[in-house]
């Protein structure tokens, strides 16, 4: 009778195989060996079995397995119980392979003499042991359970296979031992009694060079991969090996505890320290005041990006910090890059880290635990009372760093990692550092450490031009210093050149590890193809940021998902997301998420989400303006969707907020619109964004969208777009002065309108001439244009255009100087526009009401209907009809001797003034200030 797992699952019984069925039923039967007569709780023997992923009716099928296992070793007389709390499996434990190994290894270790096998019995177990080995044991199994007890038995018959070296060493058995510890080390380079094994061999068969050779060799590389020296056994045989003493050399001194060992090592295990580092005082601070906290009271310190991806500095921070306070721990510094995100492989199992870890701190090779619980006891033992500062560097999960977190409080440790690792600060105390990009001034500082003032006073330009490149990007910023300062006969003005030229071509090198595209390409392969979409996407985006429900359209995910894969982005410092609820990328991700959807995403995949975005935005826009604006005249645009869900906003200051915060956004939609010919999209936005312009006085990006929206009504055989399109181009030439191609478009759209006896375009087109007449002066041709839309908006029924038409007709009558006129139209404007709530009308009617009484010498009524006019202006956000406000009421307060509030009122148009651009009346209302400055001004 026999049954192993040391190979492939399987059992024998009187010389024949005995069937055990498919795998996962081999499986439940390897699950009750390991553990053979001892109970298996049923949930622990269910996930051995299926490793956290049962199937629905796991119990179910756990018990036809025991079934078809109870039938087939009937004949061998094997049963399995079934007990209160699972199941044993009844057994004699030799019968079993790796119960024998272990039972065989224990004898043949009682027959040790100190700490080698001693007796020809002793030996004669560890081959039995060993031979007992017929391949990878559970062979073809994979549950995290079975990988586990794999490595733990791969470890004992590793130390197992060293003992038999020595025992075969001491009998002269070199020439045998020989090629097979050499096969051996290759698998384990870093193994010090193994490199001792095979120096030892190596000099008996008279390869005396070689021996030394392997050596240095070993040195070089604990050095470089782990910062430590060989230990002292190794030395010592190093030693003897130079002497030409190779006697008795198979047996190591006598056994001290790691512990013990480790008393007198001090690893010192920091690479060297950035050069040319500049900049990010506040964050260096930041970690300094951690550590002096934590000398205290303990602590994790966490360095992370926000923004940053690879490429942001965070390993050249963590290491200039940890340069300049490593006088502070004295018991030394532990360094690993964990390989979190790496060309050079995957990620490294924490084991690894662990290993080299404890070998730096100088743990005796030799007996150093396989249980990886047993491995994470021993280092915080070694770490316990010891001012020591460790390094996690390039981490990608939680799971890589907490085993190597030390216990005592004496210690610290800085990881750095794309990810913002949430687990290290809600369950171990870890402080979270986001490091931004660097700024201008730090990059200043970088560059001119790197290349000198003399060179960069020289060229102020092409520095300012290098700066921008690198957008504060740690690597970028040295890939570009690294180059100035290899070519300096090369003016920074070429290279500035040359490096916008090339784009984000220009930040690659030869080196992954230095090249800007390379690093972000690998937090891109770790993500989910879904997450690849979204973040290519993303990268195709108008505009400078989005909005949950705008990239939810993009993507075509539902919002669920989509926030998901949002969520995901920003742990890996691929997006940014501020305190507004927006989302960002950097420049430089930017750059590469567009470079990346080109690569990788079809056309017509591309195409269609910006289609859903730029809908998006058109149609909430729309809602928004409804909302500013109920009164607008109908169009002939078709705002009907049954593909998109827009978010139209409560009120009027919820509807200005969201155009505020979706402005840009908008422009660039109408841009991609534009570049795509989708000429309706092009002229609804800019239909949807007139109010908003008008209200804010955005009037030179008002020119732009409607400049776009004539270009693309060419395109259309709709006479009403194309009409209104001019008649608005008109009105914005109009706004900036520029009044021949103001009147060149308004006659163009009243053509149009005439043509195709549009009564309402008329109307429209005839008020607009109206009003950019008064603005060169001639307010008699605006009085006609005026009185013809007034007949028309009466005649189609249109009251609430009637009644801004009549404000209008007021104005120009008292700009001609007819008052009593004008203040009958203004009057019947304001009674319309109060019983058809109209607020925006109502405030233009007040201010024109308080100009009038201040032309008929009522000031105080002209101040009157100016406050009123003026909050109603302020309450809608009509930034730049309150600017014109405040200019006029400086007047009747003048007239009244309030120089004061005349001086207020003017200080406050001129700021209005500037921040709008309106340098001509920013003039005027400097000069009025100027003069009532004076002496005199107030006689």
């Amino acid at each position: 009778m026999f049954f192993g797992v040391l190979g492939a699952i399987e059992a024998r019984h009187e010389g024949r195989t005995v069937g055990l069925g498919h795998a996962r039923q081999r499986c439940v039967l390897a699950a009750l060996l390991v553990d053979a007569n001892r109970v298996v709780p049923t949930d622990q023997l269910v996930d051995r079995v299926w490793a956290g992923h049962p199937p629905q009716h796991a119990r179910r099928t756990l018990y036809v397995y025991l079934s078809h296992l109870r039938r087939a070793l009937i004949d061998m007389g094997i049963e399995i119980h079934r007990q209160s709390e699972g199941y044993l499996l009844s057994v004699d434990a030799d019968s079993v392979d790796m119960h024998r190994f272990r039972t065989l290894l224990a004898r043949a270790r009682a027959d040790k003499r100190g700490d080698k096998v001693s007796s020809e019995t002793g030996t004669t177990a560890l081959e039995e042991a060993l031979g007992l080995w017929r391949g990878e044991a559970f062979a073809g199994v994979d549950t995290p359970w079975f990988n586990s007890q794999r490595e733990l038995l791969l470890g004992e018959w590793f130390v197992a296979t060293l003992d038999l070296y020595d025992a075969r060493l001491r009998r002269g058995d070199h020439s045998g031992v020989l090629p097979q510890a050499l096969d051996l080390s290759s698998a384990h380079p870093l193994d010090e009694r193994l490199a001792g094994q095979v120096m030892l061999a190596l000099q008996r068969s008279g390869r005396q060079a070689e021996a030394l050779n392997r050596y240095e060799r070993l040195r070089l590389r604990l050095a470089d991969e782990l910062g430590a020296d060989p230990g002292p056994e190794l030395r010592q045989l190093h030693g003897r090996l130079l002497e030409g003493d190779s006697a008795d050399l198979a047996s190591p001194p006598p056994e001290r505890s790691p512990a013990d060992r480790a008393q007198r090592v001090v690893p010192r295990q920091l690479p060297p320290a950035p050069a040319h580092f500049a900049g990010r005082a506040a964050e260096i601070a930041q970690l300094t005041a951690a550590l002096d906290e934590s000398t205290e009271e303990g602590g994790t310190v966490l360095v992370s990006a926000l923004a940053g991806a690879g490429g942001v500095g965070k390993t050249w921070l963590a290491l200039q910090w940890a340069h300049r306070v490593r006088d502070r721990f004295p018991d030394g510094q532990l360094f690993v890059d964990l390989r979190g995100f790496s060309s050079h492989g995957p990620p490294m199992d924490s084991a690894v880290a662990m290993r080299g870890f404890l070998e730096a701190l100088g743990a005796d090779t030799r007996h150093i635990p396989t249980d990886p619980h047993a491995q994470a006891a021993l280092y915080r033992s070694l770490m316990a009372e010891r001012r020591r500062l460790v390094v996690l560097d390039n981490a990608a999960t939680a799971d890589q760093i907490v085993p190597l977190l030390p216990g005592s409080r004496t210690c610290t440790v800085v990881v750095t990692s794309r990810r913002t690792l949430p687990t290290l600060i809600s369950r171990h105390g870890a402080q979270n550092l986001r490091l931004a990009p660097l700024t201008t001034q730090d990059v200043h500082d970088l560059l001119t450490a790197r290349l000198g003032a003399q060179r960069i006073a020289a060229e102020p330009g092409a520095v300012a031009d290098l700066i921008e490149l690198c957008r504060g990007y740690a690597l970028a910023l040295g890939l570009i210093a690294g180059r100035a300062h290899a070519r300096p006969d090369i003016p920074l003005a070429h290279l500035a050149a040359e490096l916008h030229e090339l784009g984000l071509a220009a930040l690659d090198d030869e080196d992954p590890a230095a090249s800007l595209p390379a690093v972000l390409s690998w937090s891109y392969q770790v993500l989910s193809p879904e997450q690849q979409t979204v973040f290519g996407l993303l990268g195709l985006a108008p505009g400078t940021d989005i909005g949950t429900p705008a990239a939810a359209h993009l993507t075509g995910l539902s919002t669920a998902r989509s926030k998901r894969a949002l969520r995901v982005l920003e742990d890996a410092s691929l997006l940014a997301y501020d305190a507004h609820g927006r989302y960002s990328m950097h420049d430089l991700i930017r750059a590469y998420a567009t470079d990346t959807a080109h690569r990788r995403l079809p056309g017509p995949t591309r195409q269609a989400a910006l289609r859903r975005v730029v809908d998006f935005y058109l149609h909430t826009s729309h809602a928004a303006d409804r909302v500013l604006d109920p009164h607008r005249h109908p169009t002939s645009f078709d705002f009907s969707t049954t593909e998109v869900c827009p978010r139209p906003p409560s009120d009027d200051p919820a509807a200005m907020a969201w155009f505020h915060t979706e402005h840009a956004n908008l422009l660039a939609a109408q841009q991609t619109a534009t570049a795509h010919g989708w000429h309706d999209t092009v002229c609804r936005l800019a239909w949807t964004l007139s109010t908003f312009h008008f209200r804010r006085g955005y009037r030179d990006d008002d020119l732009a969208i409607w400049q776009a929206a004539v270009a693309s009504g060419a395109h259309l055989t709709d006479p009403t777009t194309r009409s209104l399109s001019h008649r608005l181009l008109g009105r914005a030439y109009a706004n900036l002065g520029r009044h021949g191609e103001a009147l060149e478009h308004l006659h163009h759209a009243l053509a149009v309108a005439n043509a195709h006896h549009d009564l309402s375009c008329q109307g429209y087109a005839h008020r607009a001439l109206a009003w950019t007449s008064r603005q060169i002066g001639d307010d008699r041709r605006a009085m006609e244009h005026a009185g013809q839309a007034l007949d028309i908006f009466r005649a189609t029924d249109q009251p609430v255009m009637e009644a801004r038409t009549l404000n209008g007709t007021g104005w120009y009558a008292a700009h001609l100087g007819d008052h009593d006129t004008a203040r009958t139209y203004c009057e019947a404007a304001l009674a319309l526009q109060q019983h058809h709530h109209d607020p925006s009308g109502k405030a233009n009617t007040l201010d024109s009401l308080a100009y009038i009484d201040h032309g008929t010498g009522r000031h105080r009524e002209a101040i009157d209907h100016y406050r009123q006019a003026l909050a109603l202006y302020r309450e809608l956000g009509y930034t730049s009809h309150a600017a014109d406000t405040l200019d006029r009421i400086s007047h009747p307060y003048t007239a009244l001797g309030r120089h004061d509030h005349a001086r207020t009122a003017r200080q406050e148009a001129l700021e209005l003034y500037r921040q709008q651009g309106r340098d001509e009346d920013a003039a005027r209302v400097r000069t009025h200030l100027t003069a009532s400055a004076a002496p005199d001004s107030a006689h």
